[in-house]
């Protein structure tokens, strides 16, 4: 664990709490065990969208539509967020639950896979999240990256958690030990293609499960 269970409560106790739809989300992913960024993170999201003032934003991985909740609530009202998940029944949820919160016309839901719908739009997007299969993490980036705007930034998750031992990734980019899995050598093959980028900018930032922040500096 990065943050002890002290910064942990603090963070929870002094951040943004959920609204009642977002509480929802939230127990339905603790009944199921279904992994969400969480508060912390969320309300990290619901900044970054403010502070690009995001027009447009899209998501490579959406789930039952919990973190592009958060980023429209940083989002001016004439803006647009574009939802991806292979997963139909949760893509599904998701649109009941932005019905329900009256953000549907500021939504469109995309089924399938998320490396296909890319293709399909064009920029520029203000803010992308990146939050599919670890492996993909690098391809994603790449596919999204002429999309981008000066002073755009892309968002990685779990990048220091969850499918991942923090030590292993440590011992990768301090000694270049092997990494054992996709999801690790996924997720490590995604920090050096963005740090090695010389017109992005990355830092790493430990709520929720772990977020990389990727800015657009030109």
């Amino acid at each position: 664990m990065y943050l002890s269970e002290t910064a942990q409560r603090y963070l929870r106790a002094t951040g943004p709490a959920h609204d009642d739809i977002q509480a929802e989300m939230a127990d339905f992913a603790a009944e199921e065990g279904f992994p969400i960024i969480g508060p912390d993170a969320g309300g990290l999201l619901r900044t970054l969208a403010a502070t690009t003032q995001a027009q447009r934003i899209f998501e490579f991985g959406s789930g039952f539509g919990y973190s592009a909740y958060w980023f429209l609530q940083g989002m001016p009202n004439d803006g647009e967020i574009i939802l991806t998940e292979f997963d139909e029944d949760e893509l599904a949820m998701a649109e009941r639950f932005f019905e329900r919160a009256d953000l549907t016309d500021r939504a469109t839901f995309e089924y399938g896979d998320a490396m296909d719908t890319i293709e399909t739009y064009d920029g520029p997007f203000d803010v992308v999240l990146i939050d599919h299969q670890k492996e993909r993490y690098a391809d994603a980036f790449e596919a999204v990256r002429d999309d981008l705007s000066v002073g755009s930034v892309v968002v990685a998750d779990n990048v220091m958690r969850g499918p991942l031992d923090l030590d292993d990734l440590l011992a990768y980019f301090e000694s270049g030990d092997p990494l054992d899995g996709e999801s690790a050598q996924g997720i490590a093959t995604y920090l050096e293609t963005v740090r090695a980028d010389d017109q992005f900018q990355t830092t790493l930032v430990p709520v929720g499960s772990g977020l990389a922040l990727t800015t657009h500096i030109g």
